[in-house]
């Protein structure tokens, strides 16, 4: 397979902490500035699988890039440049420790959930009759803790707020923020053919109190698509809708006996399946963003982040 960035150690000027997340790598600069390498690592069930996946991460940095540019008018986020294909630069917050993550349809971790006979979730109904995939009445938040190792749980906002996790005056504005991007992303989405089924955004403040859109938004680790001109004929057969989401690596896990559980091992991934994701990647990006993909070089692409760097950012 062609080269991946599963692992980054670079030492950049002025830099002041380095934060390896699930699939990105944080570089603190000056305590004031974040670069975000998305690498092409892939977790799903809070697991990072053992291979990367060619161009993922570009994918990933690309769309967030192009969706941040497009919702600026909504909310502020910390992005501030796109100096390579994988890298964003831009202002350091302190996160909020929920994902408030929105759910259009019954698809995912919530019709597991319905499947298993409940009726709510995170305090928020969810009518008796449904099948998978079909349209709430209107989406639902369904917060969850942000959690910096293991599985991130599922919280009420009155919980969230109880705890002093978030103040009720930030809650409510994120949470106004979050239903203003959801209808933005269905609109763009709608644009192009698709459906927006779910997403997650995350928030954060910098150091002067100013709340701001952080992370990336609209991705497929981030989100959930459907192919709108044959979504209603497959509800009404009974058949699973296409995805351009990572529910399709979650469903091949599961497969393959592994959801993340003790004792479970991650399976082997042959070329095949990172083939497979990868020109899946790629599919949702030319879909949602209604360009063609131009693949990055991948000779050697630690050199060339830290090249382009150089020379679009540090210079």
């Amino acid at each position: 397979m062609t080269s991946t960035i599963v692992k980054t150690e670079f030492n950049f000027p002025k830099q002041t902490k380095l934060y390896k997340g699930k699939v990105r790598d944080v570089y603190t600069i000056n305590n004031d500035k974040l670069i975000m390498i998305a690498t092409d690592r892939i977790s799903a069930f809070d697991h990072v699988l053992p291979k990367g996946i060619p161009y993922k991460g570009q994918v990933l940095n690309q769309i967030a890039s192009i969706f941040l540019k497009a919702t600026t008018d909504i909310v502020p986020n910390w992005l501030e440049a796109t100096p390579d294909p994988s890298v964003s630069v831009g202002k350091r917050c302190e996160p909020f420790k929920v994902e408030m993550v929105i759910r259009g349809y019954l698809s995912g971790h919530a019709a597991r959930q319905y499947k298993k006979g409940y009726r709510e979730i995170c305090s928020e109904n969810m009518p008796n009759g449904m099948i998978e995939n079909d349209k709430f009445s209107s989406p639902i938040i369904t917060p969850a803790t942000k959690a910096d190792e293991g599985h991130d749980e599922d919280i009420s906002k009155e919980k969230i707020i109880k705890k002093g996790i978030v103040s009720e005056d930030d809650y409510n504005l994120i949470e106004n923020y979050t239903h203003e991007l959801f209808n933005r992303g269905s609109e763009l989405a709608e644009k192009k053919g698709l459906i927006l089924v779910d997403t997650k955004y995350e928030f954060g403040k910098t150091s002067d109190g100013k709340i701001m859109l952080i992370d990336e938004i609209h991705t497929p680790d981030s989100s959930r698509y459907f192919y709108k001109d044959n979504y209603k004929d497959l509800q009404k057969k009974g058949l699973p809708q296409k995805q351009l989401s990572k529910e399709f690596v979650r469903q091949w896990l599961i497969e393959k006996n592994f959801q993340g559980l003790e004792d479970q091992v991650l399976p082997n991934m042959d070329d095949n399946i990172i083939k497979t994701i990868s020109n899946r990647y790629i599919e949702l990006y030319e879909n949602i963003t209604g360009e063609n993909f131009d693949n990055g070089n991948l000779d050697n692409i630690h050199n060339r982040i830290e090249e382009n760097l150089n020379k679009n950012y540090f210079n």
